[in-house]
């Protein structure tokens, strides 16, 4: 039950960064892509580039702000799915990769895009 709200919880978040997204006029194209073990959470276009987006959802930024999770072995982990989903699509566009830290409770929901968080 614990990880059913975990998830859910975690897919609010996710709905949270696409709505942003879609404000300021980018397509949504793909949302929890998995490839093998991996996953994407949102897969955007802007002008010509593909954006992929990493989703880090707390209740609290106690411990350290969400961004703080996306170690360097989970930027590397999100470059290969994102050469995977390209190579599927057989796409030829400029790449970025983003973070959303998110943090959402009762009082408040704080919301960071960094974009080109990390590069590959």
């Amino acid at each position: 039950m614990k990880e059913m709200m975990h998830t859910e919880f975690g897919l609010k978040g996710e709905e949270v960064a696409c709505n942003l997204l879609v404000s300021k006029g980018y397509q949504i194209l793909d949302r929890n892509f998995r490839w093998s073990h991996l996953e994407i959470d949102i897969i955007a276009k802007s002008n010509d580039q593909l954006i992929f987006a990493e989703v880090k959802t707390r209740t609290t930024a106690l411990f350290g702000e969400p961004y703080l999770a996306v170690s360097r072995a989970k930027q590397k982990q999100l470059i290969r799915a994102a050469n995977a989903y390209i190579q599927q699509k057989k796409l030829d566009s400029e790449v970025r990769f983003d973070v959303f830290s998110i943090v959402m409770n009762s009082k408040e929901t704080k919301v960071d895009h960094i974009e080109e968080a990390f590069h590959p």
